[in-house]
């Protein structure tokens, strides 16, 4: 069982987890023109904290994770809030692109850096988007390997501009970005260590 499989039940009891869930989503909503006519899609989606917070300002929202532990949770929450507008779904886009419904909305949190193949990944986000459609990331600014610990092997965060290069050259324009929240987290050490966190946003 992977990792998110393990802790998809208690992932919600983490408050850390809502709190940079909330600030990215009042970014989201403060730079974007979020409509009622939008269709989104949370890419990574966990247990779908981010998408509960936007689900009142779009139309409809995908859940997208590939780990079904996750994918459980959101659809029992879903099932307990009535939201009809909320579509968990088991799908892996490192794996395979995805052929549904195209999206205005293109959303991620802390999932790039769990992605080996990242001008792959951006590519597969470009070809789901609209025309004129937005993607909005939300990662790790590059960090010394310690937020995950010494046995994590795929990418240490990024920098934001080196993203925003790719995002161009998959098609996406007027990269911006900004600082949206800082995690402080215990290290190996058990010392406490602050790590940002970028909010990166392109136009198709």
């Amino acid at each position: 069982m992977n990792h998110f499989n393990k802790v998809a039940a208690v992932w919600d009891a983490n408050s850390v987890h809502w709190e940079r869930s909330k600030a990215i989503a009042t970014d989201i909503q403060m730079l974007l023109p979020l409509s009622k006519e939008w269709r989104v899609l949370e890419y990574g989606a966990g247990t779908g904290i981010l998408s509960f917070m936007l689900k009142d300002a779009v139309k409809e929202i995908c859940m997208m994770d590939s780990s079904e532990e996750m994918v459980k949770v959101m659809q029992q929450k879903v099932a307990d809030s009535g939201d009809h507008n909320l579509s968990p779904t088991l799908f892996d886009l490192e794996k395979q692109p995805y052929s549904g419904a195209t999206f205005d909305l293109l959303a991620t949190q802390m999932a790039l850096h769990h992605i080996m193949d990242i001008p792959t990944i951006i590519d597969r986000f470009y070809t789901i988007l609209n025309d004129n459609g937005y993607i909005a990331i939300a990662d790790l600014y590059t960090e010394d390997g310690s937020f995950h610990g010494k046995d994590f092997t795929v990418h240490k965060g990024f920098d934001p501009q080196e993203i925003a290069n790719m995002l161009v050259a998959a098609g996406f324009k007027d990269p911006q970005y900004k600082q949206c929240f800082v995690i402080n987290k215990q290290i190996e050490s058990g010392a406490m260590s602050p790590f940002p966190v970028f909010l990166l946003i392109a136009q198709k």
